[in-house]
């Protein structure tokens, strides 16, 4: 249904859906025609508060607070928004169209004619995080390698794709592909997003209403519209549950951060209680742990090419938060790395033109990320290799004692 208008009756409302691609000329021409040709009461796009900023005000991560981020544990979805936002910008290069520009059609012809304007999709980061919470390791592992291949990869879009690239909605595709090769958040990614675009819609306050929505997304969000009654409350309680991040049900998840640490803290106390008049084990125990922890994020903090100060600091800090499930030794070694070799406005900027893996480490905003994450890699591998190296003294010294 692409380039498409469908109109459809809902409760004395006139609906007209745009189904668009996010890099088509001929999306940008369409949106312009039935704009001026309808003069809706009230013009709805597929974005959310955060997309329209970056649209609409030209700023897209020059605002960015990267000490905040890494301090509210966002890295990971600051990285995963980055990847896709470039990942439409390279089509659009390759399409000769800036990705969004149906959108932002929209919006200049609604603030010409002062027609409002109604952000109806939901948050990006609301959805990532909800499909996160879904994800298993291995799904997330699959999904993060098929991004980065995908988006970092040096070949150049063929012809042929460039040619069905034009026939489809580049961001609900990715997201398709996503639910194909992960059916669990297939839900999330899509069907929850084409029930919130419609109960938005259905709520807005207009008899005529233009929405401008991703070619992807209008048979399923017609076939709501049509099927579903919105005379009840339930709309916007199906609103709120969409717009919320429940925690994960899955008890075992919900401890598994306890876990290790209590093994660790576990083995070194039966150890010690077993041979009160040998304190030997209990500091070889806590040097043993200090180094592997240590060490092994400081190896990650230098493997993301950190300054000397993120280094000491991830060292200093693995050995403590590796035994506290709600801190992560990345998060410090991260914000010590903004603080000391802090990015500049054209750091940002230039997070547009990401193309390879290696620019991830040039860039100073995302080489912050990566002693993050690498960081935090290392002071876990370090807390396995711990575990299991006093398990084996321990039971070295229980034969020993036997």
């Amino acid at each position: 249904m692409l380039n498409s208008v469908i109109r459809i009756d809902l409760a004395g409302k006139e609906v007209l859906l745009i189904g668009t691609a996010h890099v088509s000329k001929e999306s940008v021409e369409l949106v312009r025609e039935t704009i001026e040709k309808e003069n809706p009461d009230m013009v709805a796009v597929e974005l959310c508060a955060q997309r329209h900023h970056a649209i609409s005000e030209k700023k897209k991560w020059d605002e960015t607070d990267i000490s905040k981020v890494i301090k509210e544990g966002k890295g990971y979805l600051f990285l995963t928004q980055l990847m896709l936002t470039n990942f439409q910008r390279k089509v659009g290069d390759e399409l000769g169209v800036k990705p969004g520009s149906e959108m932002v059609k929209a919006l200049e012809l609604a603030k010409e004619k002062n027609i409002p304007i109604a952000l109806v999709d939901r948050d990006i980061g609301v959805t990532l995080k909800r499909a996160l919470n879904r994800m298993s390791l291995k799904e997330k592992i699959r999904i993060l390698f098929g991004l980065v291949s995908g988006i970092f990869e040096e070949e150049k879009v063929t012809e042929e794709m460039v040619e069905k690239l034009k026939e489809m909605d580049v961001l609900t595709e990715m997201m398709e592909e996503l639910g194909r090769e992960v059916p669990s958040v297939k839900e999330t990614l899509l069907d929850e997003r084409n029930h919130y675009i419609a109960d938005k819609i259905a709520s807005l306050e207009a008899k005529k209403i233009v929405a401008v929505v991703g070619a992807g997304h209008v048979s399923g969000i017609k076939d709501i519209l049509e099927s579903k009654d919105f005379s009840t409350d339930s709309v916007k309680e199906e609103l709120a549950e969409l717009e919320s991040v429940p925690e994960k049900k899955s008890r075992f998840k919900k401890y598994a951060n306890y876990a290790l640490p209590a093994a660790i803290i576990g083995v070194v106390l039966l150890g010690f209680f077993m041979a009160p008049n040998d304190p030997k084990f209990l500091t070889d125990s806590a040097i043993q742990f200090i180094l592997l922890t240590g060490l092994l994020s400081a190896l990650g903090a230098a493997f993301a090419l950190a300054h000397p100060l993120s280094i000491i600091t991830a060292f200093l800090v693995a050995p403590i938060t590796t035994l506290h499930p709600f801190l992560a030794a990345g998060w410090f070694a991260g914000w010590v790395e903004a603080k000391v070799r802090k990015p500049k406005v054209k750091d940002f900027e230039d997070l547009m033109n990401i193309n390879s893996v290696l620019d991830l480490w040039r860039n100073k905003v995302t080489k912050i990320l990566l002693v993050m994450s690498f960081s935090n890699l290392g002071a876990s591998l370090g807390l396995v290799i711990a575990l299991f190296s006093l398990i084996i003294n321990f039971v070295s010294k229980f034969i020993h004692i036997l």
